[in-house]
């Protein structure tokens, strides 16, 4: 069945297009194949390599940034179904958000942002733009992926809790509401999956739980006292906080978005104000979570004593790459007159997964 689409969702016919004009295909629509753009990418490949929470390879059940992406599209695509919107936009968005991602997750992207205080920084909304861009090269005719405006607009504008964008690309106040459900979409899935996977390491304990109102709210739906085995409790809780959330994502969005009488995309881009959200009361049940895992959880010496090493790691790695640039494929080798060499040198880092890094750590010492 064919989707009707309200008024100020995406489409392709009034889309602002792709940089380098391509002919149309046969069966797929132009986000489409955006999505599997970013799907066949390099860069997606090795969100496997690298680190949600635990370094991969600690325990295969653990998330990585694959498997947080694949969840972060799913949760997307319902909330864009359910409203009316570009569902393959949305799904695109929450697929390519991590794309940028360095290798050892936040504590990665903060040792590379300080090695690059000088040089424009790093941050990894605006490196995932790069990527997509610029450094991905798959075409020979062109740089980059060639994605739709709209696409590159979503991904350089994502936001939540631990996302900033910075980037004086694009001039729109805001970005497609499918861009903006990927923004919501991220912060329900990893707060929920990191509480699973906390849960599941033992690090986190249901009796400190107790005291976070979203997390018995969850409980007492599914009647969690009356389910034996702890790990499917667990696990059915953490879902069901999900469901929660979206739930009352797309009522609260259904609503903001009828009063805020917007019609068309244009109206979506000149609003200062997201209409995709989560309600002030899940809200502040959502922030107590995330404060909880903050502190329980990210900061919990097991998590934090990587911070440290990583500092060294990739303090060395940028030290060596840089004196001696011949170690990076030719590729990145030839971008360096046009791009500086700090920068490329970032870029290949930043591209590596943490298995990688490892190696190349081994290699040099």
């Amino acid at each position: 069945m064919v989707q009707e689409l309200k008024s100020y969702a995406v489409t392709d016919a009034l889309s602002k297009g792709r940089k380098f004009a391509e002919a149309g295909h046969l069966y797929r629509s132009d986000f489409e194949r955006d999505r599997d753009r970013v799907i066949h990418s390099v860069a997606f490949r090795r969100l496997e390599g690298k680190t949600q929470v635990f370094t991969p390879g600690v325990n295969d059940s653990y998330r990585n940034r694959l498997t947080h992406s694949i969840e972060v599209a799913q949760i997307g695509r319902t909330i864009a179904r359910t409203l009316g919107l570009n569902e393959t936009l949305a799904e695109g968005v929450c697929l390519a958000h991590d794309l940028g991602h360095s290798p050892f997750g936040h504590a990665g992207e903060s040792v590379l942002n300080g090695i690059m205080k000088e040089f424009g920084g790093f941050e990894h909304n605006r490196q995932s733009l790069r990527i997509v861009d610029f450094l991905e090269h798959p075409y020979p005719e062109f740089m980059g992926l060639n994605l739709m405006y709209e696409t590159r607009l979503a991904i350089a504008r994502h936001e939540s809790t631990y996302d900033s964008p910075k980037t004086g690309v694009f001039s729109e106040s805001n970005c497609s509401l499918e861009g903006q459900i990927a923004g919501v979409a991220d912060r329900i899935a990893y707060n929920c999956h990191d509480l699973e996977d906390g849960l599941l390491a033992g690090i986190i304990k249901v009796d400190q739980l107790m005291q976070v109102g979203i997390f018995n709210q969850a409980r007492e739906k599914i009647n969690a006292d009356r389910i034996e085995d702890s790990l499917i409790r667990n696990t059915r809780t953490a879902k069901t906080i999900i469901d929660i959330l979206v739930s009352d994502c797309i009522e609260t969005s259904r609503e903001k978005i009828k009063k805020s009488g917007v019609e068309t995309v244009e109206d979506v881009l000149g609003l200062g104000e997201s209409l995709i959200a989560i309600s002030d009361s899940n809200n502040e049940k959502l922030k107590e979570l995330e404060k909880f895992l903050l502190n329980k959880f990210y900061l919990h010496e097991k998590i934090s004593q990587t911070a440290e090493k990583v500092r060294i790691w990739l303090g060395g790695l940028f030290v060596m790459i840089y004196e001696e640039p011949g170690i990076m494929p030719r590729y990145f080798q030839n971008l360096i007159e046009k791009e500086g060499a700090e920068r490329i040198v970032c870029d290949y880092i930043a591209g590596m997964t943490d298995r990688y890094c490892l190696k190349m750590l081994e290699k040099i010492n």
